[in-house]
């Protein structure tokens, strides 16, 4: 199964339109599409129509998809260059637009380069504990991604204390065993669970955006989410993930800002 078949992407006529069901197994705890899925979709649909590879893209997230709920797609090549095609794919239920994202997509060859960044030193995933999830995650995003802690504590460990900021999880969608942009823009969204590990309390995110940059696609069963939050001030957090293959090759980086609610401090953790 590949990340067109995982997220139900059918093609509306041509390449330029398409849609999707929001089924339960792609939403959110609040029943509405999951951030990374919308732009995985719209990566599906931008890189169809262009016959090219991602680069770069960002989604913007201006409202909600709803659980059964039919998300169509129109996608605008704007500029097409010899190497880099730039495009936008809009994503609307009954007429009212939910997210855009904006892309660079293309190939070029150099014949200089380099990876500076290095993963960090975690157990495989094989000898990780899968991450506890509460009972109002289930059948969602959270149960259709089989997920082990890496690094960092755990939604049931949160008691109050300050933490690291740096946090890594594995993640697989099982049948994907190729990568692609799609699938990475799903996993990228995992930086928004992760800002309850510095200040040690459980906490809702809410992406705002959602930004995927392409290195390069390797074969990989697992993908490590090493997760680094910058800040957080005023209700906003930010930060970044690195996305490794389990070999240790760096395939992207993903970026968002996100709007945060804490748990209620006097409710039991749920189960």
């Amino acid at each position: 199964m590949d990340a067109r078949t995982f997220l139900g992407m059918a093609p509306n006529g041509d390449d330029l339109h398409w849609r999707m069901r929001v089924v339960q197994q792609l939403t959110t705890p609040g029943n509405f599409l999951f951030g990374g899925c919308g732009l995985g979709a719209a990566l599906v649909a931008l890189e169809a129509a262009s016959g090219r590879p991602t680069v770069w893209a960002t989604a913007q997230y201006l409202s909600y998809a709803l659980t059964d709920s039919e998300l169509r797609w129109d996608v605008t090549l704007a500029a097409e260059g010899a190497h880099v095609t730039q495009g936008r794919a809009v994503g609307r239920v009954d007429g009212k637009e939910i997210l855009t994202v904006n892309a660079a997509l293309g190939k070029d060859e150099l014949d200089v380069g380099g990876i500076w960044a290095s993963p960090p030193e975690v157990r495989p995933p094989d000898e990780c504990p899968r991450r506890f999830l509460p009972q109002f995650f289930r059948n969602t995003i959270m149960e259709s991604v089989e997920v082990r802690q890496a690094r960092g504590r755990s939604f049931d460990e949160m008691d109050g204390s300050q933490g690291d900021p740096d946090s890594a999880l594995w993640a697989r969608v099982p049948g994907h065993l190729t990568p692609s942009a799609a699938t990475l823009a799903i996993f990228g969204d995992y930086v928004s669970g992760a800002v309850s590990q510095p200040i040690g309390r459980r906490a809702m995110g809410r992406s705002l955006d959602n930004t995927l940059r392409m290195v390069q696609l390797k074969p990989t069963e697992w993908v490590l989410c090493d997760i680094r939050m910058h800040a957080l001030v005023g209700g906003y957090a930010q930060g970044i993930a690195f996305l490794w293959s389990e070999d240790g090759d760096l395939l992207a980086t993903a970026s968002q800002s996100i709007a945060v609610r804490l748990w209620s401090e006097d409710a039991a953790l749920p189960r």
